[in-house]
């Protein structure tokens, strides 16, 4: 008979946590262990506990490891001990779903257990599901985008809170950006709130319009993208103190904004984090007594409105909000018959970006493999792009990730550019259910 994996019962205050497959490698190259990544979040608990307290928590399940494909789980597992606490939130899709809440060291262990490298907490308490008591600013640096520019942005971002009466905490987002964490009163529901981080967003651009974009269509980007969306409802980011999946295992580290100019994201990991821990403590510990009002944000919101600047484009799986503009891609968009005449001449006109796509897949590394595959067939071609003409885009479905690749051809005379063929590899896990929705939708 084949031997029964091992287990280790961990006794965590007053609670028993079984680690399954303790021994299991979830960083290859850096050779961490599952027990290691538990061990890792127990010594920087409070800080860890803090970011997600009372707070639903959306799994996101790397069962097979950091290199692997992982997975998002909204409801919580039916096997489940009888101390972890649930909330059901409502989505935008009109679901529901029984989400965990964690409270304590042991239900962080519990977990991470299930393969949560990263944590992924809404920004509402589970007493006031539809209030926000977090504004979250996302600095997401395109590709090419130097680590200095990122921290330039974020200290605009800083200044401007402090002139609207607000106080940011920065992290490390564990990977490329800088996350800015607004702790607000829960008055505003989620559209008022992702509407002050619009007005936020673009405020910021107009403030440095070399260095940052509000820009929702990557072919539209430069510099750094400010993502609004990320305070639409059912939108998550990982917490102060998650590990990435990064070989390395980067940890998204909270900050001090004195250590912002001089910060290095590859020093915060899971092997240097516990440490500095136990030094400095949380940078972010007093966030929660400093709750401030959106009131200004939304008056700056209001403003651009009466300017004729109104909504930003939603993500794709929310209803089509009112005033909103087109969902269509630049690049595809088409013109409006019958549009006034006046109406039209105010408008800015749009520059239609020739896009195509390079290649689909869940694993972001064959699709990489195809972008070389692409670049080596066209050679001469790949010369002349842009660092920004290659669009790398994390595509979230409703239980997983998957990478699309297009390339933007506007460096390249038109009668040199490629035509658009069957991306390689093509495997793209949305495309079954769209093809079902758009016959659904011909059929109504």
């Amino acid at each position: 008979m084949a031997k029964e994996p091992e287990s280790k019962v961990l006794s965590i205050g007053n609670r028993e946590v079984t680690v399954t497959n303790p021994d299991k490698l979830y960083f290859l190259q850096a050779k961490i262990s599952k027990l290691d990544l538990v061990r890792y979040y127990l010594s920087v608990a409070p800080g860890a506990i803090a970011a997600i307290r009372d707070r639903p928590v959306v799994l996101k399940r790397f069962v097979n490891g950091a290199e692997a494909e992982a997975f998002y789980q909204k409801r919580a597992p039916e096997n489940r001990p009888s101390w972890l606490r649930t909330v059901t939130l409502s989505f935008p899709s009109g679901r529901t779903a029984k989400e965990i809440v964690v409270d304590d060291a042991a239900g962080l262990a519990w977990i991470v257990n299930l393969g949560c490298i990263e944590l992924h907490p809404h920004p509402v308490r589970s007493a006031n599901l539809e209030h926000p008591d977090e504004m979250r600013i996302d600095l997401d640096p395109i590709p090419g985008v130097e680590w200095a520019d990122v921290r330039r942005v974020a200290l605009e971002v800083q200044a401007f809170l402090e002139e609207v009466g607000l106080r940011g905490w920065p992290k490390t987002s564990g990977s490329r950006g800088i996350h800015v964490n607004v702790r607000i009163e829960p008055r505003w529901t989620f559209t008022e709130v992702r509407r002050a981080a619009v007005a936020l967003s673009r405020a910021i651009e107009r403030r440095a319009p070399s260095l940052a974009t509000s820009k929702w269509w990557k072919e539209e980007r430069h510099g750094v993208f400010l993502d609004y969306n990320q305070n639409a409802k059912d939108r998550t980011t990982c917490s102060a103190y998650s590990v990435r999946p990064l070989p390395d295992a980067r940890v998204s580290a909270p900050l001090h904004w004195r250590e912002v100019p001089d910060c290095n994201p590859a020093d915060f990991t899971l092997f240097t984090m516990p440490e500095r821990f136990a030094k400095i403590g949380d940078p972010h510990a007093d966030m929660d007594a400093a709750a401030g009002s959106l009131e200004k944000l939304l008056a700056l919101a209001d403003k651009d409105e009466a300017e004729g600047l109104g909504d930003a484009p939603w993500p794709p799986h929310f209803r089509k909000a009112k005033g909103e503009p087109s969902r269509v891609m630049p690049s595809r968009a088409k013109p409006t018959a019958n549009e006034p005449a006046k109406k039209a001449a105010a408008k800015k006109p749009r520059v239609k970006m020739p896009l195509i796509t390079i290649a689909n897949s869940p694993d972001k590394k064959l699709a990489l493999a195809g972008l070389e595959r692409w670049k080596e067939k066209y050679s001469e071609v790949s010369k002349l792009l842009a660092i920004d003409d290659v669009l790398i885009d994390s595509m979230r479905g409703r239980s997983s990730t998957w990478t699309r690749i297009r390339i933007n051809l506007r460096h390249v005379p038109e009668e040199a550019r490629p035509p658009q063929e069957t991306p390689d590899p093509d495997d793209d896990p949305t495309r079954e259910f769209r093809e079902r929705w758009r016959k659904k939708k011909r059929a109504g």
